[in-house]
């Protein structure tokens, strides 16, 4: 019997992955694709995540692919999750927000990670110094955040659009760093639980702790990442995982690539530490039939007191990860609905 309301929100990470014979014309129709599905299902937010030099990746340019995404539809909120702000100059990302959020007023999300997304070689192509990126990271925030404010006088630097624009800002982390410069900036906070769950607990517990009410939010707010993939059996879902799996184990060994198909993946070709590390990255997964899974999600919520959750569901088919995501807004009890921002 599948709930008549969901105990929280739910919304979709997408890394736009590229499938292996695949290519990023095809993984940027599918992010449309899926963003329609989850505008008509009812989830809350539809975010995407910058990464670059990623073979595996069509979201590098962020800012262009959530514009694709919010252009395709009508109800749900768009943003990044997130721009790794290190990379960017602030008034940079800035206009690019203000101008989404002028095009799609009311629809658009801005999450921030100081991560560079990416490989050190790659970091320093993005013509960035990233040497002392912990500490300039707060002070970029805060400018950041000023260029959505409403004019000074006398204000030399205005980002056109984005001046008196207001587009809520979330920090993202996996770390308590993140954590705790959230809850000193009074914003709301996310936790990258989908593949680096080790700190989970303790990152939401210091940010509700040492939360600071905001001009931006009055209460801390948690939304926390899991990786969910249902299927309509446990055996198929956990069929559809190996790809992810695979993709992980691959990580441990210093590789990077297409999304693998699920067949591809055969354990006696990793080592035992390889395996161990993908299965720990991944330990914030709820994977099976749609009531597995809506299970798994709110035994989460329960042990996190989350006020959201954002589910990442890389899944080598196309319309197999349609149809997990449909499956588990049903299996949550979705219905259509819009949520601006946290109260």
């Amino acid at each position: 019997m599948y709930p008549s309301a969901p105990p929280v929100p739910l919304s979709i990470l997408d890394l736009a992955p590229i499938p292996l014979g695949s290519s990023a014309t095809d993984a940027l129709r599918n992010t449309r694709e899926l963003a329609q599905l989850a505008d008509s299902c009812g989830y809350t937010r539809y975010w995407l995540a910058e990464h670059h030099n990623m073979t595996g990746v069509a979201s590098a340019a962020t800012a262009v692919v959530i514009g694709h995404v919010a252009a395709a539809t009508t109800r749900i909120r768009v943003g990044a999750g997130g721009i790794m702000l290190p990379n960017h100059a602030p008034l940079v990302i800035a206009e690019q927000f203000g101008t989404l959020e002028s095009l799609f007023p009311g629809r658009i999300d801005l999450g921030l990670g100081r991560a560079p997304g990416t490989d050190q070689i790659t970091a320093h192509a993005l013509r960035r110094n990233l040497m002392d990126s912990d500490n300039s990271f707060p002070q970029d925030v805060l400018e950041l955040r000023s260029y959505f404010q409403p004019p000074r006088p006398g204000q030399a630097v205005m980002a056109v659009p984005g001046v008196g624009l207001d587009v809520p800002i979330w920090l993202l982390g996996s770390s308590l760093y993140s954590a705790e410069l959230a809850a000193h900036f009074g914003l709301p906070f996310g936790f990258a639980s989908h593949f680096a769950p080790r700190m989970l607990m303790e990152a939401v517990e210091l940010y509700r702790n040492r939360f600071q009410p905001s001009e931006a939010l009055a209460a801390p707010y948690v939304i926390v990442a899991a990786n969910a993939i249902a299927a309509d059996t446990d055996e198929q879902a956990q069929h559809l995982l190996r790809s992810l799996r695979l993709r992980f184990a691959a990580m441990a060994r210093g590789l990077r690539g297409p999304l693998p198909p699920p067949d591809a993946f055969n354990e006696r070709e990793w080592s035992t530490a390889e395996l161990a590390f993908a299965d720990q990255s991944l330990a914030c997964t709820a994977v099976g039939s749609p009531a597995s899974v809506r299970d798994t999600l709110a035994r989460l919520v329960e042990r996190t007191s989350a006020n959201e959750l954002i589910l990442a569901g890389q899944i080598f088919d196309h319309q197999a990860r349609l149809d997990s995501y449909a499956q588990i807004a049903k299996a949550w009890g979705l219905r259509a609905s819009l949520t601006r921002y946290p109260q």
